[in-house]
Parts: structure tokens; sequence; C-alpha cells
């Protein structure tokens, strides 16, 4: 299991599909950032669901992958946006 923090920037008539496929495996904390605990074959297969949607030549998609999420000092500045679920 590792802890991951997913950001991008896509177009955004591929918006919608991106976020609906990411909010399958990890929790939605701001317009273009998903954050959660997932193992290595759900987030391979959460990529290999999302290499179908985006253009690879004009999307970006940042995945940090951490090991031990105590290591995660997180702090918001104004409001929560995501509501964070436990995904099953």
């Amino acid at each position: 299991m590792v802890y991951a923090i997913i950001v991008y920037d896509i177009a955004v008539e591929r918006l919608n599909a991106v976020r609906h496929v990411m909010k399958q495996y990890l929790n939605w904390v701001q317009n273009s950032a998903f954050e959660g605990e997932i193992t290595e074959g759900k987030l391979e297969e959460l990529k290999l669901r999302v290499y179908d949607i985006i253009d690879k030549d004009s999307d970006s998609i940042v995945v940090y992958k951490i090991s031990n999420p105590s290591w995660i000092n997180k702090s918001i500045w104004g409001i929560e946006k995501g509501e964070v679920s436990t995904v099953v």
C-alpha cells in the first residue's frame, strides 16, 4: 500500500471523464488534486484507465507516491474543498 497524491492539468473536454475515474480510487481534495491510500496494482489500473482518456501530448498528470503516510504533515489554509471519504 502506498499513499498517492495526484495532481493534473487536463484539457476541459476531458476533465470530467478523468475526475470520474479518479474518484473511484482516491479522495478528491481540490479541483485538480486527489490523494489517498492505494495499492500498487490499483494505481496501475488507475493509470491505464486514465491513459485511455487523456491526450498524452497535451495533458499532464503528476503522481507522488509516499511509502510511509506518517511522513506527510498536511495543513489546509482556507476552506477544505474536497470531502474525504473512504474508497472501498
